[in-house]
This record gives C-alpha cells, structure tokens and sequence, in this order.
C-alpha cells in the first residue's frame, strides 16, 4: 500500500492550528502530513490580552511567531516549511490602505506558484488542503494562498510547467477548510446554552451569518482535541487560551461536533455519493479507512 500524504497550504502562523489540525493530527499517526505556510506572520497583531503591549514581543514579533510554529508542529507530530514570503498585515478603514509594497499579496503570481510547485513535487501529497474563493474570510494573504494554491496543484503535474522545480506530480484531491461556519458554532451555541443557560458564542452569531458549502468530508477527531489544543498554546501571541478556541468544554463538543469539516473542490479520482469520513477515500494504492 501507498503511504498516506497529505499537504495543508496556510497563510499565517497559528493558520494550521485553527484549522483542520485535528485532521492533520489524526493523518500524522498514519502517513506524513506536512504544513507550508506562505508568511512569517510579521504584521500580525499581539491577539492573546495577557500579552498585549509587551515591548519585548512587538520587538521581536518575528522571531517569537517562528518558535510557536515550532512548538505547533511538534504538538501536532507534522512536518513543515515556509515559503519565505512576507505578512501583508489586514488592511483596516474605508477607504482600505494600499497593501505595503514587497508583501505577499503583491508578489508576483508566477513567483508564488512556483514555489509551492517546488513543495508539492517533494513531498508528492495525494490529498491538498487550503482555503476557498474568499479565504475563508477575506484576508488578502488568505485569498492569495486560495488562488496560488490552485494554480499549483494544476501546474504541478504539467512537464511544461517549471521544469526546474521537480518531476510532475498528480495530486488526487484538494479540499476547502470549511471549519469556521454558522451551522457548527449554532451546534456549540445551542449546546452550552442548554448546560449553563447562556452561550459565549452569541456575539460571533450575530454578527456573522457564513454557512459553509457543501461538506464533502467531516473527519472525526474528537480524540485529537488535545493534540490540536497544545498546536493553539504554542501560538501564545496569538489565541488567547480564555478566548474563543477555547470557550467550548470539550467533552460537550466531542459529543456534540466532533468532526472537522471539509468541502472536495478538486478530484481525479471521483466523487463520492455519501459524505466522506477519510479525505484518502478512493485515492489509488491507498488503504480506506473505512
């Protein structure tokens, strides 16, 4: 049987731990999993309160997200590599700023693909995950991944395409990360409420009203919460270990969402007419889960 690959394309530090890394934790004790993410997160924003405004942090921000990676890849037993590309921060107010110049989401589209060509002819996943058409939310280093990741899952099994990055290589499938969407946080929502009578996740419910697309794959990882909680403490700048990640006891989300959810955008290899409970369903050489 083949060894089970697969690649998960991120923007940002701290992207891999928020979404889909039970998925990446349950992969990794049966094959090789590996996250590329894009940035170093330079102009990410101290987001943990216990942390904001420590001079030592803002000055060192880049150094500090790097080693929180490495504390995330090594709770989560994965692999990984950067890209080298530089944080375009989220631009905020109306108008919007100009993105500043030299930043991920103005380098050049030929420049981005072909690196991430260079990391999928390596590592020759079957199974790729990353963002949809809007990034999951609009951020423009989370589109840019969207649209650069496509274009190299399709240039990469072209020989005409970057010759000097590899032999060519067919992945089998690419997925969405559909985790963030209204029908999972009514689940937690509608759950904690009935336990303690009022619900932390109301605000996020009421301003935000995205039902993720059709989930093609739910993947259940409920006995991978711990590994995918130790990969959000390691971004310790970032996730605020009081704050949302963590608002949902976790013996009530196993029992009510356990899964982390996916949505197919690409195969070679069909479809399925139930929804998948193995993202390697059907993918040649690979023993089913199921």
């Amino acid at each position: 049987m083949t060894e089970r690959r697969l690649m998960a394309i991120h923007a940002h530090p701290d992207d891999e731990s928020s979404k889909g890394a039970g998925m990446m934790a349950k992969y990794a004790t049966s094959g090789r999993v590996k996250v590329v993410t894009a940035t170093g997160g330079e102009r990410g924003s101290v987001l943990n309160p216990a942390l904001v405004g420590d001079d030592e942090i803002l000055a060192n921000l880049s150094d500090i997200r790097r080693k929180e990676m490495d504390a995330a890849v090594k709770a989560l037993g994965i692999e990984h590599s950067w890209l080298g590309f530089v944080d375009s921060g989220l631009p905020e107010g109306d108008p919007l700023p100009p993105l500043p110049q030299g930043c991920f989401a103005l380098e050049p589209m030929d420049a981005v693909v072909e690196a991430l060509v260079r990391e999928i002819r390596e590592f020759r996943p079957q199974v790729v995950t990353t963002y949809n058409e809007i990034g999951g939310y609009p951020h423009p280093d989370h589109i840019r991944v969207h649209t650069a990741s496509v274009g190299a899952v399709a240039a990469a099994n072209d020989p005409n395409a970057y010759p000097d990055a590899g032999e060519p290589w067919m992945v089998s499938k690419v997925y969405y990360d559909v985790g963030f969407n209204r029908d999972r946080i009514e689940a937690f929502h509608n759950a904690i409420a009935e336990r303690t009578g009022t619900s932390p996740f109301a605000d996020w419910l009421a301003n935000r009203d995205y039902r993720a697309p059709q989930v093609s794959a739910r993947i259940h990882v409920a006995d991978y919460f711990p590994q995918r909680d130790a990969a959000l403490r390691a971004h310790a700048t970032q996730i605020d270990p009081d704050g949302f990640f963590f608002f949902m006891p976790r013996d009530l989300e196993a029992e009510v969402w356990p899964w982390e959810d996916f949505s197919l955008a690409m195969t070679t290899v069909g479809h399925s007419k139930a929804q998948e409970r193995d993202l390697f369903e059907r993918v040649p050489g690979v023993e089913p889960m199921f």
